[in-house]
């Protein structure tokens, strides 16, 4: 499985990272707005302070509180009632600055006081980045090693660094998955050993049907040749068994890897299954890289399937076809083994994959233990490929091995 990676957009780190810097964005808006205005404020509500108008012979002929009015863009503004009924309005400009008490230059032109809250925000952002990017590489560290984890590689560990919650999370999966990890190992050693063991009395029962005397008839010879159907399921039975025990180590070689040409392989494949070959020619060569003997393996284990299942209604087996092609992106081949059977129903079409099981209806005297399916997909995923079974063109079955193709 593929690790999943998330847009530039929603990584957790940008995420937090633009929330923090937004909120203290706002903050200092926020902040230097009310400073600004209780600034204003205060300058226009000094108390003590009068507004007295006097006309060129020294009368008063207008007198107001200093309570002003801030005008945007032109300071404050007086309203002063006159004795002749009318109001005059008076703009007080700012007072300028005691000498040598120049603005700070963040203060002055083009920055202004918009600029000051750019360079607080930029500040804010530049300190809030390294703090929350190192919080959120430790959880993508995590995030990597749970994914290859659940990708079947049991002995990732995840690093153990710090004593806050990721540390802990990490410290609590570690112990997990070395329990499932020893757990699993120990599952697949009993069943290895088990299924070893069984190869001795097997053994023994078919040496003794071979000191039998020949020639019996009756149910005598019946009985014989039921316990070599038997003897031979399960020899099957522990062959797949102990095949897919160790296939199922997502570490576990594969034996010598090498070019197969799928072509050969299916060739040799339907000559010892008679069955009908088809190669459709063109593109690059069909030559994949693996191991030529499990591929050889799930070749048969399908050509198997078909056998048993392609049967018609009064038991005779119809033709068995093979089909080898290039798949439609050229850069894969598809070996296709077709059937003329009953066919698989849609719903069970990916259950049929799974160890051990059996389509409703099949009897155990058609043989097959119900791993060879499961077997092939094991095979395909170990290779890069992948199998899936299909309605057959003209009714049946067919099922689709996909491999990748050597460059």
């Amino acid at each position: 499985m593929a690790a999943m990676i998330a847009p530039l957009g929603q990584r957790l780190y940008l995420r937090i990272w633009l929330a923090v810097v937004a909120a203290l964005a706002v903050m200092a808006l926020l902040v230097g707005w009310i400073w600004k205005e209780q600034v204003e404020h205060d300058r226009a509500q000094r108390p003590g302070r009068e507004i007295i108008v006097r006309n060129s012979d020294g009368d008063v002929v207008g007198q107001a509180a200093s309570r002003g009015v801030r005008v945007p863009g032109q300071g404050l503004e007086f309203q002063v009632p006159m004795v002749d009924g009318e109001t005059l309005s008076i703009q007080l400009p700012r007072p300028p600055r005691p000498p040598g008490r120049n603005e700070p230059f963040w203060l002055q032109a083009p920055f202004g006081f918009v600029g000051l809250l750019g360079l607080t925000a930029l500040a804010v952002a530049l300190g809030a980045y390294p703090i929350v990017r190192r919080l959120t590489q430790r959880l993508e560290a995590v995030q990597r090693g749970v994914e290859q984890w659940g990708a079947g590689d049991l002995s990732v560990r995840l690093p153990e660094a710090g004593e806050d919650e990721v540390a802990s999370l990490a410290q609590r999966f570690n112990v997990a998955a070395e329990r499932v990890q020893t757990l699993v190992r120990s599952h697949k050693a009993l069943l290895a050993n088990a299924s070893h063991e069984l190869r001795s009395p097997l053994a023994r029962i078919r040496m003794g049907l071979e000191l039998m005397p020949l020639g019996v008839a009756g149910s005598d010879a019946h009985v014989r040749d039921e316990l070599t159907r038997n003897i031979a399921e399960l020899d099957q039975l522990i062959d797949e068994i102990l095949l897919a025990s160790r296939l199922d180590m997502a570490d576990a070689p594969m034996g010598q890897l090498e070019e197969v040409d799928l072509v050969g392989l299916a060739a040799e494949a339907c000559a010892q299954a008679d069955a009908q070959l088809s190669v459709h020619d063109g593109g690059p060569p069909l030559v994949a890289w693996g191991s030529a003997r499990l591929l050889r393996r799930a070749l048969r284990n399908l050509l198997e399937n078909a056998r048993r299942y392609g049967r018609d209604a009064q038991g005779q087996l119809r033709a068995i076809e093979v089909d080898v092609r290039h798949a439609p992106d050229r850069s894969r081949a598809e070996l296709v083994v077709r059937d003329h059977g009953p066919g698989v129903p849609e719903a069970l079409r990916e259950r049929i994959f799974e160890p051990f099981y059996r389509l409703p209806g099949a009897s155990e005297r058609e043989g097959g233990v119900g791993l060879g399916l499961s077997l092939v997909r094991t095979i395909a995923q170990r290779h890069h490929g992948q199998v899936r079974c299909e309605a057959a063109p003209g009714g049946g079955a067919q099922f689709v091995l996909t491999l990748p193709l050597l460059p």
